[in-house]
């Protein structure tokens, strides 16, 4: 199955049972507060995918696969996004990878959280950071102290959000994306995926 495949039959989804509601956004919120109330408005639904920027050399995606990401776990704090890659040589899915969203008093965490196809934790994994910045309603970055302090420039994640349009994570390097991947929020999927290796039903 490929990306344009996909399009042609997508739907959109019915939020699931026990999704927290959203609250809504208010001026009086601090950025990053409303920032993660973006994300929460996606909860129950998931869209599909593809690579947008790859460093040179970089072989972990070929560009081809359709991707997809799931706001599958959310309460008032937390939300657990299984990020879904298609496998095409196979026609099989890598589901291994859960981006985890958690809301402390003054900022945010993300986490990476991977599985082995038997649930268990991976070699590297549960690997993020805070974020970093005041961030805005659409962006937030989240850096890795220790790629920082290796490389001597800022080192991290960033997350855009913009509902109805775009969902983007990548990783940055000083000021500049150095890999990306964009999902389209305009086509939530009709059918959800499955739970991430690891993750109950």
């Amino acid at each position: 199955m490929n990306y344009l495949t996909v399009l042609t039959a997508l739907g959109f989804a019915v939020a699931i049972p026990g999704v927290a509601k959203t609250p809504a956004l208010t001026s009086s919120s601090a950025a990053f507060e409303q920032f993660f109330q973006q994300l929460s408005l996606q909860c129950g639904k998931a869209y599909p995918g593809k690579l947008t920027l790859e460093p040179e050399g970089d072989d972990m995606l070929t560009g081809t696969e359709l991707l997809i990401v799931h706001f599958r776990e959310c309460t008032d704090s937390q939300l657990k996004v299984p990020f879904h890659i298609e496998l095409e040589a196979t026609a099989d899915w890598n589901r291994s990878r859960t981006w985890i969203f958690t809301k402390h008093a003054d900022k945010l965490e993300l986490r990476h959280d991977h599985r082995t196809k038997e649930g268990d934790d991976d070699k590297v994994t549960m690997y993020g950071g805070f974020s970093y910045g005041e961030g805005t309603v659409i962006r937030h970055e989240f850096q890795s102290v220790e790629r920082t302090a290796e490389s001597g420039y800022f080192r991290g994640w960033r997350i855009e959000i913009e509902p109805g349009v775009r969902y983007t994570y990548g990783t940055v390097r000083g000021s500049e994306w150095s890999w990306r991947i964009d999902f389209d929020l305009s086509q939530p999927l009709a059918e959800l995926p499955p739970a991430p290796w690891g993750h109950s039903e």
